[in-house]
């Protein structure tokens, strides 16, 4: 009989819930078979484990509850307007409390994003998961749960009044930005699976993607992507890091068609010794940069940078060792912490590694990596000044200038530049929501606003904004 011998804490806080209509309680859910999900929206493994529940939540709908406590790591991620963002972002049906001050994580022991917590009809701990694997590790019991209780379940549908979707915008948590050779600006509107090309008054010129979720192939009408992000054009090819699919897809602009080069949708994970010079699947690919005949990834979902070789198209592991933490050193020494924005100065490859608010390089022809900017995973903020003491926090975007990097410093809602020459940080414009790209075009910078679904031109100088209002 499997039975839990421990009450489970209850579940109210004082921030509240969100995705539903009430707060509610363990007690609420007797007969009910219950799993928590402590998560914060940044984590791309917590982003990973979504599919994971929203299978249980089918295959069990008469029977399971899903709650999701969002136990934020980021300053940024407390908020409940922030956290409604990524609910609608990830779609998200289930309720969600607001566990900002840790309350409750504490009271469940839990110690990693994402952890998953059993509880039985009786609101007794079953037992808890960290990390991904969760259909595989958690279905085994819920089926067990389900035969044990039998006719004691209560089978009534919960009605948790999820948040309604708002009204449609042009575009969906717009995300990676590139520009082509005549000023077009190609964006990925990641919210609405698809990518559009613009010219530089907000005119779509082309619409790349049915806008449909899913990973078909085939015309631009006809083909599905999964919350599209970077890009990288080589000739008549447009490379799109299509992250949730873990795939790169391949765009043929001169005949209107899309194919996969790399990555078949499922997870790929290698670590340390594992998969050298062996061809591999993207993990969440975010950003895509090339260089000279490759094409380097941002590989968030394993914390590494790969590279495609685009004569064979095969992507093969370049740097980081798979664990995450900040680590500098040699190409499979070094570690990342899901590296989610790319640019370069000549062989230098600049990274946005999002998980420690930091930058860091890669020599492409020494292998070496360094942080010129950032300390760890949990030193972050917003602070300029010199980088001994300047901090951002969750950067995901970045652009080279001369010798500037500037940063779309995504939770501060900013662009900062990190000047190479003297080390110093110093904010640009800010007011900005979840920024997550900039590139710089005709004398301007051009940014994401991603979570006020809008893209603004930024004088380099003044920092004034203006909107790009894009038109279908």
């Amino acid at each position: 009989m499997l039975t839990g011998r421990v009450n489970a804490p209850e579940i109210q806080t004082e921030y509240g819930w969100l995705n539903t209509s009430r707060d509610w309680s363990i007690k609420d859910f007797r007969g009910k078979i219950v799993l928590l999900d402590f998560w914060t929206f940044g984590c791309i493994n917590c982003q990973h484990i979504v599919p994971d529940l929203r299978r249980l939540e089918e295959e069990y709908a008469d029977v399971l509850v899903v709650v999701g406590v969002h136990s934020a790591k980021f300053d940024a991620e407390k908020q409940n307007e922030t956290i409604q963002q990524a609910i609608q972002k990830f779609g998200i049906e289930h309720p969600v409390v607001n566990d900002a001050n840790y309350r409750l994580w504490n009271e469940y022991g839990i110690r990693a994003w994402p952890t998953t917590v059993l509880i039985d009809p009786n609101g007794k701990v079953i037992g808890q998961h960290a990390g991904e694997g969760v259909y595989q590790t958690v279905q085994p019991y819920i089926q067990q749960l389900k035969e044990e209780f039998g006719d004691r379940l209560n089978r009534e549908p919960t009605d948790f009044q999820a948040a309604q979707p708002k009204n449609k915008t042009v575009l969906s948590f717009p995300s990676k930005l590139i520009s082509d050779s005549e000023g077009n600006i190609y964006l990925s509107d990641s919210g609405h699976h698809r990518i559009l090309k613009l010219n530089q008054e907000g005119q779509v010129l082309e619409v790349i993607g049915s806008g449909r979720q899913g990973f078909d192939n085939g015309s631009y009408t006809d083909a599905s992507f999964y919350e599209p992000h970077g890009m990288a054009l080589h000739s008549q090819l447009l490379f799109v890091a299509d992250a949730k699919n873990n795939a790169i897809r391949k765009v043929d602009l001169a005949q209107r068609h899309i194919s996969t080069a790399a990555g078949t949708g499922e997870l790929d994970y290698y670590f340390m010794e594992d998969k050298v010079d062996v061809p591999v699947n993207p993990n969440s690919p975010w950003d895509l940069l090339l260089l000279e005949n490759n094409l380097y990834i941002a590989n968030a979902g394993n914390h590494q940078i790969l590279r495609m070789d685009l004569s064979t198209e095969k992507v093969y592991r370049f740097a980081g060792n798979g664990h995450e933490a900040l680590a500098d050193g040699f190409l499979l020494d070094a570690a990342f912490n899901q590296p989610s924005g790319l640019a370069n100065n000549g062989p230098v490859l600049y990274i946005a590694d999002a998980e420690a608010s930091a930058i860091r390089t890669v020599n492409t022809n020494t292998g070496r990596v360094l942080t010129p900017l950032g300390k760890g995973l949990f030193d972050f903020g917003d602070v300029d000044g010199h980088v001994d003491e300047a901090l951002l926090q969750h950067c995901v975007g970045l652009e080279i200038i001369d010798n500037n990097v500037y940063i779309a410093d995504t939770y501060n809602g900013k662009i900062k530049m990190l000047d190479m020459t003297t080390m110093r940080v110093r904010t640009i414009a800010d007011g900005l929501s979840e920024p997550n790209d900039v590139i710089f075009l005709n004398g301007q910078l051009w940014v994401t606003s991603t979570n006020s679904h809008q893209l603004f031109k930024i004088d380099i100088h003044s920092g004034e904004k203006e909107e790009v209002v894009v038109q279908l």
